[in-house]
């Protein structure tokens, strides 16, 4: 598969493989009050953070954004673990311990350890999309609760969510031109002091703003001649967004009912155990009943927990991957709108023709540079895509066929047993009729 080196600044060099637990799931629900001012709705962008020592032409452009095969070896792993509670008088929230392991030569260290807490990943997420606009940056568990009221940091969310964190920094490890950002590096490595100062030689929150108004502005003007193969991807784009979200209600509504199912399933085992109590002659058969249906509840909580912990996720995760192609795709059309209003201002000679050639010039690059790293970026997702909901729908298949399998065992058994108890006493009958009649002389 196919990578784009973004910045000849940025170097990635490949090394031997460590080896790591790269597990990780992403978070149905979300939450917190970490409210960062980056945040999704402000961080849309026109593309204006680009280099602006990069070539003017169409062909050095090409040039500079090279595509290469990927390496197979992996040279940074990424653990996050350990979540602690942190209560202040202002807030309370949670830190994960991300380690990583790297032996990538523009790292220090082989090993680094640091706390984050939720709004630090958002921060990187943030500056990614900023410079790389037309890249596909992994996404985030939402930020807050939308179906109904869940209990805040109880266990199961805060696992949840540090298993969303974990795969959202090795997607972001395993990309050819995130992993080598300056601001994943920072991330990945400085003390929370050294963060903090590094978040603040960002844009101010007035220039996003202003960022931001100018691409509502570019969306509004619209694209008059967008490239056909854009628009396919923005027509398969808005498909797959409708058949996952379908898929993603449907996978939660099953899930419900079959939680439904195992709590009423739970209550049926002991009505058999104490009906034995009051049948003489069934106790044993009775009891069997009741012990068949407990271990059946053992299969069906096993059954769900694969289910909420391997379907729901996958199918969930790519609910919001949908909704950051959207907006990879709103930002491929701004910096196209930009590039068609200043020729269109060249057209109509309302400002010097010679400054305003050249920012054509520099406009058309970016582009073509947004162009070529969407489409490099799409096929990469697509085979992202294809691999974790097939795998997430073979696992369930199987874990269907071996939970039903498992039940069909048991009452195949417990049949077994039952038919054998009766051919004994079967046998003792007839045995007991035998001898009572007189034997013939």
């Amino acid at each position: 598969m196919s990578g784009i080196i973004a910045d000849p600044t940025d170097s990635c060099t490949p090394a031997q493989e460590i080896p790591a637990d790269l597990s990780g799931q992403m978070l149905e629900l979300d939450e917190d009050d970490d409210l960062e001012v980056f945040s999704k709705d402000t961080t849309l962008t026109d593309g204006s953070f680009f280099n602006a020592s990069m070539p003017t032409s169409p062909a050095s452009m090409i040039n500079q954004y090279k595509f290469e095969e990927e390496a197979d070896d992996k040279d940074i792993f990424i653990t996050v673990d350990n979540p602690e509670s942190h209560v202040t008088a202002i807030e309370t929230f949670i830190t994960y311990r991300v380690l990583t392991k790297t032996t990538r030569s523009e790292f220090d260290s082989c090993e680094y350890e640091v706390r984050r807490r939720y709004q630090d990943f958002l921060w990187l997420k943030g500056r990614l999309e900023e410079a790389h606009p037309t890249l596909i940056v992994h996404p985030l568990p939402e930020k807050f609760v939308v179906k109904g009221m869940v209990e805040r940091f109880n266990d199961d969310f805060i696992e949840t969510r540090r298993k969303a964190l974990h795969k959202f920094l090795n997607r972001v490890a395993d990309h050819p031109i995130l992993s080598c950002s300056e601001d994943f590096k920072v991330f990945l490595t400085a003390q929370a002091w050294e963060l903090t100062s590094h978040k603040k030689q960002g844009p101010g929150f007035l220039s996003r703003m202003g960022e931001t108004v100018r691409a509502v502005a570019a969306t509004v003007r619209g694209v008059k001649n967008r490239p056909e193969e854009f628009t396919a991807i923005q027509e398969y784009v808005d498909t797959f967004s409708q058949k996952i979200t379908s898929l993603d209600k449907v996978t939660q509504r099953i899930l419900k009912e079959q939680k439904e199912y195992l709590d009423e399933l739970k209550e049926y085992g002991p009505v058999y155990t104490l009906w034995s109590g009051s049948e003489e002659e069934l106790v044993e058969p009775l009891k069997g009943v009741a012990s068949c249906i407990e271990r059946c509840c053992r299969e069906k909580e096993e059954q769900i927990s694969h289910l909420s912990e391997t379907l729901v996720p996958s199918l969930h995760e790519y609910v919001l991957c949908a909704e950051t192609l959207k907006s990879v795709l709103r930002r491929r059309d701004n910096i196209q709108a930009d590039y068609e209003a200043k020729n269109d201002m060249l057209a109509n000679k309302k400002t010097d023709r010679e400054v305003l050639k050249e920012e054509i010039d520099k406009l058309e690059d970016k582009v073509e540079c947004a162009n070529n790293a969407l489409k490099v970026d799409w096929a990469r997702w697509q085979k992202n895509m294809s691999g974790d909901i097939r795998g997430a729908f073979l696992s369930t298949a199987e874990k269907n066929i071996d939970y039903y399998e498992k039940c069909l065992a048991v009452w195949e058994s417990f049949l077994l047993s039952q038919r054998s108890e009766h051919s004994v006493e079967g046998t003792r009958e007839q045995q007991t009729a035998k001898d009572a009649c007189p034997q013939d002389t």
